[in-house]
């Protein structure tokens, strides 16, 4: 199905088989079908299809929506670690239904080379990446925030209408899916209703990527001049509070200890990142978020049970943790 789906794509934009060099599926995502499709003449894309019968969470639908808006977004500020958009079709009733066509930026992930690099390579990579990240957060939306898919319904008028909405989705799947959570949904609601004020203080739309992990990194060059090649998988961004970023750009770590992301990120960024009692609230009420999303997927992914084991001992008590502070 995905070839075809490759293919339908390829031919709407007049690319002949003759022309294609090589097909390679990119794995690691949890959710489109992801195609590298390298052409002659240097030409070196990747194709993004979504599932033929999604299953996802609420929020999921039309991700290919949020992905196209990061990246024209991002373009201008992106510094050349941004994939350049070359066609999308962000309707199914096109011949060759939704999809994106992007540039493929070097590297690999940087989550696959943790453990080879130096402390010097890594510090100097995390200064870079607070960089990014920085000039990232100085873009700002139209005047609504949310998912601009409208997965959720229209853009919201305030950051804590946005952001409530986005919580009762991902509560309402993990009921209907019936998904392990260490609480009641109604005690984790009342949790995060209780801690919602501070988002009243959240007045600019930011361009939030909300999945800065490190196998969102491509890492190009050589050991002591290693670089930043690429930020990919923009498709779960929203419009909202930048600060919703640190919960991936450090995960399951304390971003105010990231000193490098830091400096980085304090030379590149329009706003001072002051991390103030409100800012730490906030965090926890993202990290609420990202855990319940971690936690509810793994239903209709279908993973193995060492990866729900897995999932449930690495989340499910940090999801405690942020529930107990936000009390």
């Amino acid at each position: 199905m995905s070839v075809d789906a490759t293919a339908a794509v390829l031919t709407s934009l007049g690319v002949r088989e003759s022309e294609v060099v090589s097909r390679e599926p990119l794995t690691g995502g949890t959710y489109n079908t992801v195609t590298r499709v390298i052409l002659d003449k240097g030409r070196d894309w990747v194709v993004k299809v979504p599932p033929g019968h999604p299953t996802g969470l609420s929020y999921e639908r039309r991700l290919l929506v949020n992905e196209f808006t990061f990246y024209r977004a991002a373009a201008e500020v992106g510094g050349g670690v941004i994939p350049r958009v070359v066609r999308s079709a962000l309707s199914p009733d096109g011949p060759a239904g939704m999809h994106l066509v992007m540039t493929t930026c070097p590297g690999r992930p940087w989550s696959t080379m943790t453990e080879e690099l130096q402390a010097s390579d890594s510090r100097a990579l995390r200064t870079e990446f607070g960089g990014i990240v920085g000039l990232l957060h100085g873009v700002t939306g139209p005047a609504g925030f949310g998912y601009p898919s409208e997965a959720l319904g229209p853009l919201a008028p305030t950051w804590r209408a946005a952001f409530t909405s986005m919580t009762e989705a991902v509560l309402a799947d993990a009921l209907a899916f019936a998904a392990r959570l260490p609480r009641p949904v109604e005690a984790i609601r009342s949790v995060l209703a209780g801690a919602s004020d501070v988002l009243d203080e959240v007045t600019r739309p930011a361009l939030v990527h909300f999945d800065l992990w490190q196998g969102n990194v491509l890492v190009t060059g050589e050991p002591g001049a290693l670089r930043v090649g690429g930020v990919i998988d923009g498709e779960r961004m929203f419009w909202g509070d930048p600060v919703a970023d640190l919960v991936s750009t450090s995960l399951f770590e304390d971003p105010e200890t990231d000193a490098d992301f830091l400096a980085g990120y304090a030379a590149s960024a329009a706003e001072p990142l002051v991390f103030s009692p409100s800012v730490r609230r906030r965090l926890d009420l993202y990290r609420s978020y990202l855990y319940l999303i971690m936690l509810t997927e793994t239903v209709p992914r279908g993973p193995d049970l060492e990866v729900l084991d897995l999932t449930w001992k690495e989340v499910a008590p940090r999801l405690e943790a942020a529930l107990d502070r936000l009390s």
